[in-house]
């Protein structure tokens, strides 16, 4: 398709159905999902991936981090205790690493994410 042409009965149809499909996914399941995608994309940023000389990158791990803890913080009251917990530990032993990974401390309270989660020693 191109600018001006319209889309075609198919993409159409394409996107209804994706609609459907999203519509049928309950809200937990969204929220995990989107939280396991930062917290991945961060592990690899903070260096905790096959090839971390590459892939680090301490100033975008640091913004997802805090998306992440954000998130994370946000849904807590909405989603299961299970979910919560699981979520919190993983956000928290990411936040170690990025502590042990960087060469400059932050003061305790100001690393990633820790202004939704509190300090992280």
């Amino acid at each position: 398709m191109t600018e001006n042409q319209s889309p075609s009965p198919e993409e159409n149809e394409a996107v209804a159905e994706a609609t459907r499909d999203i519509a049928e996914v309950p809200a937990v399941e969204v929220i995990t999902t989107a939280c396991v995608h930062l917290l991945s994309a961060a592990a690899v940023k903070a260096g905790l991936a096959d090839d971390p000389e590459t892939q680090t990158d301490l100033d975008e791990a640091r913004k997802l981090i805090n998306a992440l803890a954000g998130l994370i913080t946000a849904a807590a009251p909405d989603v299961s205790d299970m979910h919560a917990r699981s979520l919190r530990d993983g956000l928290r032993s990411l936040q170690l690493a990025f502590r042990e990974a960087s060469a400059i401390e932050d003061p305790i309270g100001k690393g990633p994410g820790e202004k939704f989660t509190g300090p992280v020693n």
